[in-house]
């Protein structure tokens, strides 16, 4: 007898996702990461609950750290569950760690966690982001081209 599915439950897609980051900052390169987590965190993210848009990411003692990201509690779990904004380490190679250390050390630029999803092995990651902040001005800019594109495409449409 097969297992029974919940339609609720997220097997593999998308968890979360930090638009914001792309209005705010000027994305370098991305690098796909894993994550460790708690039982009850992955029974959280399956249900499909996380928030990202106010966490970020940074190179502790030669380590990687998702600071800030909020995973709810799972209900089910009673007294064993997990603190839903605790630290989470990041895995990634130790090249990577380097060259990601490296660009927010000499440029000033800040590491965002953009999406957290589930693969389709059905691990947990965390797409992130060597990002640079964008000035005011800057983003007036991308506003007005997002617009522009948006009303180009409509017009094409219609036309």
């Amino acid at each position: 007898m097969a297992p029974k599915k919940d339609k609720n439950i997220l097997e593999h897609g998308t968890v979360a996702d930090n638009r914001r980051a792309r209005f705010d900052y000027e994305i370098l390169e991305t690098l796909e990461t894993g994550i460790v987590l708690r039982g009850t965190e992955v029974k959280s993210l399956r249900n499909g609950k996380a928030q990202i848009a106010e966490s970020y990411v940074s190179p502790e003692g030669g380590e990687l750290w998702l600071i800030n990201a909020n995973i709810p509690e799972y209900v089910q779990a009673n007294r064993f569950n997990h603190d839903e904004k605790r630290k989470r380490k990041l895995l990634v190679s130790k090249k990577e760690l380097a060259k990601l250390a490296r660009g927010v050390e000499r440029s000033g630029n800040t590491i965002v966690p953009l999406k957290l999803y589930f693969n389709e092995r059905g691990m947990a990651k965390l797409l992130i982001g060597l990002a640079k902040g964008r000035k005011t001005v800057d983003k007036r800019q991308v506003q007005k081209e997002r617009d522009w594109s948006r009303e180009k495409q409509r017009l094409l449409k219609t036309g």
